[in-house]
Formats: C-alpha cells, sequence, structure tokens
C-alpha cells in the first residue's frame, strides 16, 4: 500500500479506481477518464495533486541559492507571486526534475516538486543549500489542488476565503496570491485555464467537496496525462530524466544563458552539449495511419532507427493518436513507426497539439 493523501476517502467515496503512483495511491478515474478529459476541455475539472511537494526556500540568501541550482534565472522575477519554470539539473546537464518557483519577497521562494522525485529532490537541495543561509522546507502540512478548464476560475473564486478573492480574481498567467496559509496560482499542466490551490491540509476535504457541488468534475490521472500530453507537456521520467538534458527534452528555452559568468549547476556540460552537431530534436507526431502511438515505440526512416517515443496515447479532444518523440536531428517532416511489426507514417509538428480547446494541428 502506498502514502495517502488526505483526500483519499474522499475519492473512495466518489468512486475513484485509485492505483500506485509514485510512491502513492491515486485515483486513475471515477468511471469515465474520456468524460473526465472532456469535462476540462469544455468546462471544469479538478485534480488532487497533494502527492506533489511544495517546498519553501528562505533567508537571506535564497535568491542566490536558486540561481547556482537552476537552469533558468529567479533573478528574472521582480513582482511578488511571479512564477518561473525550470529544470534542476546535475552538473552533467541531465534532468533532475522540472518544477514551478514562486518568489514572494526577495528571501522567501516557493517550489512545488514532482512526487515521484521528492525525496531525491530534497537530498540535492540539503546538500546543495550547505554553503547558502536558507532552510529547505517541505510543507507536509499543506495540500494541494489543480482546478482546471474554461469554467474554473468562474467555479473556484467564490469558494476561495473572502481575503483571497479579490487578488486570485486579478491574477495573470503565471501568478500567485496568497493569504495566510492559502496560496493560488494561475498555473496548471492541462492546456486550460485555471488555478492550482495550495492550503492547509486539514481544509483540503471540504474545498473538495464544494467544487464538486459547484459542478467541478473530479478527475483522475488518466485524465491528466491526456490533458498534458495534448498540451505538449513534458512528463518527468518518461520525457526526461537525469541522462537528459533540456536541449534535447524540448526545454531549451527554460535555459538562462545570460547573464554568461552565473554558473547554475550543470552549465558547464550544456554549453559542451550546445556546441554538438545533431542533436537530437523533441518533436510531435500525428498518427497517419490507424493504430495508437505508445511510451518506447521506435521510430524509421527506410530501415534506419531514428528514434523513439517518449509519451504517446489517444488525443480525446483530436479524436486520433499522437505523441512525444526524441528523433534524428535530420528528421525534419515524417517518418514510420513501428506497431506491432507494421510500419505506419508519422507527421512530425510542433507541440503542443491543443491549447485551450482548440487544435493547433
Amino acid at each position: 500500500m502506498g502514502k495517502q493523501t488526505v483526500l483519499f476517502d474522499l475519492h473512495r467515496q466518489m468512486g475513484g479506481r485509485m492505483v500506485p503512483f509514485g510512491g502513492w495511491d491515486m485515483p486513475l478515474h471515477y468511471g469515465s477518464q474520456l468524460e473526465e478529459h472532456h469535462a476540462v476541455r469544455r468546462e471544469a475539472g479538478m485534480f488532487d495533486v497533494s502527492h506533489m511537494t511544495v517546498v519553501d526556500i528562505e533567508g537571506p540568501r535564497a535568491g542566490a541559492f536558486l540561481r547556482h541550482l537552476l537552469a533558468n534565472d529567479v533573478a528574472r522575477l521582480s513582482q511578488p507571486g511571479k512564477a518561473l519554470y525550470s529544470c534542476m539539473l546535475n552538473p552533467e546537464g541531465g534532468v533532475i526534475d522540472d518544477l514551478i518557483t514562486y518568489f514572494l519577497n526577495d528571501e522567501w521562494y516557493r517550489m512545488v516538486v514532482n512526487a515521484a522525485t521528492t525525496e531525491k529532490d530534497l537530498a540535492w537541495l540539503q546538500q546543495q543549500a550547505a554553503d547558502f543561509e536558507v532552510t529547505v522546507n517541505p510543507r507536509r502540512d499543506l495540500a494541494m489542488v489543480a482546478v482546471q478548464g474554461p469554467q474554473a476560475r468562474h467555479r473556484a473564486l467564490p469558494l476561495l476565503p473572502a481575503g483571497l478573492r479579490i487578488a486570485a480574481s486579478e491574477l495573470k498567467p503565471f501568478f500567485a496570491a496568497h493569504d495566510h496559509d492559502w496560496f493560488v496560482g494561475r498555473t496548471g499542466y492541462t492546456g486550460e485555464d485555471g488555478f492550482e490551490v495550495i492550503l492547509p491540509a486539514g481544509e483540503a476535504t471540504g474545498f473538495w467537496q464544494r467544487l464538486a457541488d459547484a459542478g467541478v468534475a473530479p478527475c483522475g490521472l488518466g485524465a491528466r496525462d491526456t490533458l498534458r500530453l495534448e498540451a505538449g507537456m513534458n512528463l518527468y521520467g518518461s520525457d526526461m530524466d537525469e541522462g537528459v538534458s533540456p536541449l534535447e527534452a524540448g526545454l531549451g528555452w527554460t535555459i538562462a544563458w545570460e547573464p554568461a559568468e552565473r554558473a547554475f549547476i550543470g552549465r558547464a556540460a550544456l554549453e559542451s552539449k550546445r556546441e554538438e552537431t545533431g542533436l537530437r530534436r523533441f518533436v510531435g507526431l500525428v498518427l497517419e495511419g490507424r493504430g495508437v502511438l505508445r511510451n518506447h515505440q521506435k521510430l524509421f526512416l527506410g530501415e534506419q532507427v531514428v528514434g523513439e517515443i517518449t509519451s504517446g496515447g489517444f488525443a480525446p479532444t483530436l479524436e486520433r493518436s499522437i505523441a512525444l518523440a526524441r528523433v534524428a536531428a535530420e528528421i525534419d517532416e515524417g517518418c514510420e513507426v513501428d506497431i506491432r511489426g507494421r510500419r505506419i507514417p508519422v507527421r512530425v509538428v510542433k507541440p503542443p497539439f491543443v491549447r485551450n480547446g482548440k487544435s493547433l494541428i
């Protein structure tokens, strides 16, 4: 049996089919993954993401610490509440984790790290923090609920604490506001608008129930994965890991190369890789024939293996199969995928596939 979030019993009561994920028992779906996917694209759905870990970084040198730790540069954050997506790298340039960091003030930043990498991340953070005047505080007392979809903010706003509603209603994308231990970010992992709400664990059950009463559909891991795939968003452990650099994971845009003197962990390795010819490309694929694209399927140009699917599946919004893949540099327009011994054409596209409910391919 895995760890359980504070919402575990409520998931069971609502019919959630519980499965192991990243060391946690989490809902896969509540009856229909397809209906949950469409609920988020068309109206509003909610996800229990309390298995992810909120980490507060505090101290006089918090900014200097994060400028050393992350490939992106927190010096870009000047407005309180502004969020930054970044990779945390090892010295070889591989991705330890991808995460969001919020700037709250010069001595307080908040990170949200992935569930399956939490213990590894915390050990790395503590190790790197030794030379800086910072504390690394995993907030085990907090839960997290993502409310996503075109109606998500409208339905969630009245349910927030009164002192937070006005600030939350005025948030721009990739900004957050907080009031005591309630924290609301206009962020998400679905390609739709919405909030990610961090709140005291003891108040999460009531908030989840009030959202359900307001017509927000409970959604599980299955819909979360198809939504993020359509949105062209990477999944740690599938699309990148410690053996893959951001340059080959479609995340080169998250690397802040300037100023040149900022010596973030992994910089030297990335600069060497950047000079290499023939770096693999990270692309989107659309299946041109019948079948379903799956993780680890090989890609061919003639008889030569030219890549591999990292994330694949059926896209309910598009009613066709799509994938993210790492391919040889020369692959530009298309190649073939091997599905059970059959070669089927795939078209190369630039992710995302869907954004705000609309097809982009």
